[in-house]
């Protein structure tokens, strides 16, 4: 089995979401969470590693730093988690099937050092899916720190910078986020239930409901191929009854397409995008998170939509705030 899927492969993989039909009203299911009832659940949606999870995970990474493999030659094979990697499993059913996210508490990362815990973290990603890489250059494990680019930059990747990451799905059936160092102040991680943002159009707009099944231009940014068009169409939302609602939404980069000149937003498209970032910034919909060193969330990226707030930092480059970003296909 290769040890991660290519930026086009799992590309490809998360857009190939079956569809058969608009549904024709609201959606019950465990995804459909509401922030304000999730605040009050913390028990069902983190997870605190224990003593003995916590060797089987370091003896896994130690005998694969011993082994001289390189991060990216590591397979599940390679990273024996015989006792945990049944608890894993059921992680991964919460975030394809269920709720769509869970968090992992207490990796000890100031005491493993950020190779180690790179490992580690690769490691179990590979027992909940198939890692991929996060551009077409292949980068396997983003870092999420400031560069110092231009925040203001409409055209710059926001994790690298400090400012505000509007919210937004990434290319993968999951993103993880393992939190090594916190920022001064802000940074906080945000996420919302994408079904519950339906459900809400359900009752606000139904008229725009069937907009989200068509095609919406995404701006490339610059990563398309030589002598590609600068975009892509593509529907946000796709359902079946079995596999229910499935949604990519991604304000910026929709936004952003206009600036080529074969694309305009008609008014239902607008008015769709506008509800939609309403709808992300309301309170009750909401999960905030204050992700610690050690902490790892894993979210879906077919049934949430997450954001960050802009954050101060530290002057300290050993200090700054810096977090590994891990794609999985499922």
């Amino acid at each position: 089995m290769s040890a991660f899927r290519s930026f086009r492969d799992q590309s490809l993989h998360y857009f190939s979401r079956n569809h058969t039909h608009i549904p024709e009203g609201k959606i019950e299911s465990p995804a459909a969470w509401r922030g304000e009832d999730m605040r009050t659940r913390t028990d069902d949606w983190l997870t605190i590693l224990s003593a003995d999870e916590l060797d089987e995970i370091e003896a896994a990474a130690d005998h694969a730093l011993t082994s001289g493999l390189a991060l990216e030659e590591i397979t599940r094979s390679a990273f024996a988690l015989p006792t945990l990697s049944q608890k894993i499993e059921t992680w991964r059913q919460e975030i394809a099937h269920g709720r769509g996210f869970v968090v992992v508490r207490g990796l000890p990362v100031a005491d493993w050092g950020e190779e180690k815990a790179a490992y580690a973290y690769w490691g179990l990603g590979h027992h909940l899916g198939l890692p991929g890489a996060q551009n077409p250059q292949n980068e396997l494990l983003g870092h999420v720190v400031d560069y110092g680019e231009e925040a203001d930059n409409p055209m710059v990747r926001r994790y690298r910078t400090t400012g505000n990451i509007d919210f937004h799905c990434d290319a993968a059936d999951a993103v993880g986020l393992l939190c090594l160092h916190t920022a001064k102040s802000g940074g906080q991680s945000r996420i919302v239930s994408s079904v519950a943002i339906f459900n809400e159009i359900v009752d606000q707009r139904r008229d725009l409901i069937e907009r989200l099944f068509d095609p919406i231009a995404l701006d490339l940014r610059g990563e398309e191929r030589p002598g590609d068009a600068g975009y892509i169409s593509l529907p946000p939302c796709r359902y079946t009854e079995e596999a229910g609602l499935k949604t990519f939404y991604h304000s910026e980069y929709f936004r952003s397409a206009t600036r080529h000149e074969d694309v305009q937003h008609d008014p239902a498209t607008a008015d769709l995008l506008d509800l939609y970032d309403t709808l992300c910034l309301r309170p009750d919909l909401q999960l905030d998170m204050w992700l610690e060193p050690g902490d790892i969330q894993f979210i879906s990226n077919h049934t949430t939509v997450h954001s960050r707030t802009e954050y101060e930092d530290w002057p300290e480059r050993e200090r700054k705030r810096h977090l590994l970003r891990l794609w999985l296909s499922l």
